[in-house]
């Protein structure tokens, strides 16, 4: 399996979700919106996920699983695939970073790097 990812680009961009968090109960939720580009020439399928979670007690989750969001999508050349979900944690502030297993077309296996992101409850990182 290689690991040239380098023509898939990844972005997050991470949603407190007040009304389903308990801070009582130590209970912060997150949405994270992700937008997988396809720079290259070829297409590429998304078989899975791999996901490291940490909480502010640098305690980590690893997740992992078949694609996203129930479904394996195939992004071609200059497409953009877009998903939502989410994360519990148990600490205000956390982070994930990961990668996805893709196949491209010719069925060669490839790492796509998910960037480190941050995790926090607005105004927790003064």
């Amino acid at each position: 399996m290689s690991n040239d990812g380098n023509n898939i680009e990844i972005e997050v961009e991470v949603e407190f979700l007040a009304d389903q968090s308990e801070e009582d109960e130590q209970r912060y939720v997150f949405a994270y919106h992700i937008a997988i580009s396809n720079h290259g020439d070829q297409a590429a399928t998304l078989r899975s996920r791999h996901w490291f979670i940490a909480d502010g007690n640098a305690d980590v989750q690893e997740v992992s699983g078949e694609g996203v969001v129930g479904e394996q999508p195939t992004i071609e050349p200059g497409e953009t695939y877009h998903y939502s979900s989410g994360a519990v944690l148990s600490t205000e502030v956390g982070s994930m970073r990961g990668y996805y297993v893709m196949e491209a077309d010719d069925g060669e296996l490839f790492h796509a790097t998910i960037p480190v992101f941050t995790l926090a409850m607005p105004h927790a990182l003064n």
